[in-house]
């Protein structure tokens, strides 16, 4: 495991329960239909740092085929309970499918990949996604990047965003929107979500 990757990786291991318990139940049909509306019925998702698979699942009962990684073995646990897949434990950097899938969701995990780091994570996801293929992404609002409650941050705002994608080539940008977080008493943080298309 490389260093940068330590200090997120240990604190889901060791909060996965907690961190289900918090998110686990969490409604985001509105984010799920953002993505789902440019996929055909069935179409093959990853669904990349899955943490305790509720999008998975939300996935699956919609009749998708889906694929799930995360790189904290306890939440692969957790999530393999919950939706009945075999989850990879992987590191996002261990990516390495080619056109394999029509969508790829990548709700609040690339916020723990250092900015520099992006670009060609970015390379690897638009590798893994079939032509025409969608890829979602979401980090905490604003431009701080480091250590924060024990873990590796990497915010975004329209700025970030758009200089992010200015680095990378071959994806379209579909929608950049803000929302605010669903979790009870955290209505004010907000979030920004990324919708890209691999042409």
């Amino acid at each position: 495991m490389r260093k940068i990757d330590q200090p997120s990786v240990t604190y889901y291991d060791l909060h996965a329960n907690a961190f289900d318990e918090d998110t686990g139940e969490v409604s985001i049909t509105e984010l799920h239909q953002l993505f789902l509306k440019y996929l055909k019925p069935g179409a093959r998702i990853l669904d990349l740092g899955c943490g305790s698979g509720r999008d998975s699942l939300a996935f699956m009962n919609s009749g998708y085929h889906v694929t799930a990684m995360d790189g904290s073995e306890e939440m692969c646990k957790i999530a393999s309970a919950k939706t009945g897949l075999s989850i990879e434990h992987r590191l996002f950097h261990q990516l390495s499918e080619k056109e394999r899938f029509d969508g790829i969701w990548a709700c609040a995990s690339l916020l723990h990949v250092p900015m520099e780091e992006l670009p060609d994570l970015f390379d690897k996801i638009r590798d893994a996604l079939k032509s025409g293929g969608c890829f979602y992404s979401s980090y905490k609002y604003g431009s701080f990047e480091g250590i924060r409650n024990d873990r590796y941050f990497t915010d975004m705002d329209e700025d970030r965003a758009g200089s992010l994608l200015e680095q990378i080539g071959n994806f379209k940008l579909l929608e950049m929107t803000t929302t605010s977080d669903v979790r009870q008493g955290r209505s004010e943080e907000k979030w920004l979500n990324l919708l890209l298309k691999k042409e």
